[in-house]
């Protein structure tokens, strides 16, 4: 969906003042953001920025060992002067990995795939909880989310997400409207962890789902199955976890219809 110049730049206020309403209610002043070195991390944190200033906004660059891409992490950090930090996965990925292929005798690939997001996530928390007020802010957007493209408890994770309800070609153009660079944002999206493309993964390009998603329009049939097969399987990753609905008494009005 092509946005006008006016609606980027209402739509990066909107979302500013949403970002600080936020941190307000949670009662926090920092915001801790993982900088994989693509778009979604570089607009979060550059909206982030705006809304917090450079000082309160913290990036994490997690690498799993060599990571090709590096150097475009620093170099975000450094244009948003945001204080930044390196720190390797690799040792935490190794011995997660060893102990499940010790007690299983081997280790699945999707286990492979999902270990590093989970320790990253575990590693922003740990920063996040040893600065003063300070939360984690999930970077996904709404189109890797439509069909389930997250690790449950990995990249699905975070206090809020300002990229959530926004499609891949909107936060691009969100970040040309911040002025990001356009190696940052136009950079082809990869998850870093299968060595290929995100379109490669899904077997879809990011413009058939994104016009998918705005305007119900798609002309291969057997893609929109596929996607809608993805987005209806997916769901669970991005509810609440499920409560046993037991007829016990819970006293307190307020609460008592969130354990129903």
């Amino acid at each position: 969906m092509r946005l006008t110049q006016a609606e980027r730049s209402g739509l990066v206020l909107e979302i500013v003042n949403w970002i600080r309403e936020k941190m307000e209610g949670i009662g926090a002043t920092q915001g801790v953001i993982g900088i994989s070195g693509g778009k979604d991390s570089t607009v979060t944190a550059a909206l982030c920025v705006k809304a917090l200033g450079s000082a309160n906004v913290h990036g994490l660059m997690l690498p799993n060992g060599s990571q090709g891409d590096l150097q475009d992490g620093i170099d975000i950090c450094d244009a948003l002067e945001i204080p930044h930090h390196i720190i390797d996965i690799q040792p935490a990925y190794d011995f997660f990995v060893n102990q499940v292929g010790r007690v299983r005798g081997s280790v699945s690939s999707q286990t492979e795939l999902n270990i590093p997001p989970r320790i990253r996530m575990t590693m922003l928390y740990g920063y996040a909880q040893s600065l003063e007020n300070a939360v984690v802010i999930n970077t996904s957007n709404l189109s890797e989310d439509w069909v389930g493209y997250a690790t449950v408890y990995g990249d699905t994770a975070g206090a809020f997400a300002p990229l959530g309800s926004l499609t891949s070609d909107e936060v691009v153009q969100l970040g040309a409207q911040l002025g990001l660079d356009d190696k940052f944002i136009t950079k082809l999206p990869a998850d870093g962890l299968t060595g290929r493309t995100d379109e490669e993964v899904l077997g879809f390009s990011y413009e058939v789902l994104n016009r998918y998603i705005r305007e119900g329009f798609i002309e291969d049939l057997e893609v929109k199955t596929k996607i809608d097969r993805l987005h209806r399987l997916s769901r669970f990753k991005f509810q609440p976890i499920p409560l046993f609905p037991s007829n016990l008494p819970i006293a307190i009005e307020d609460l008592a219809g969130i354990y129903k």
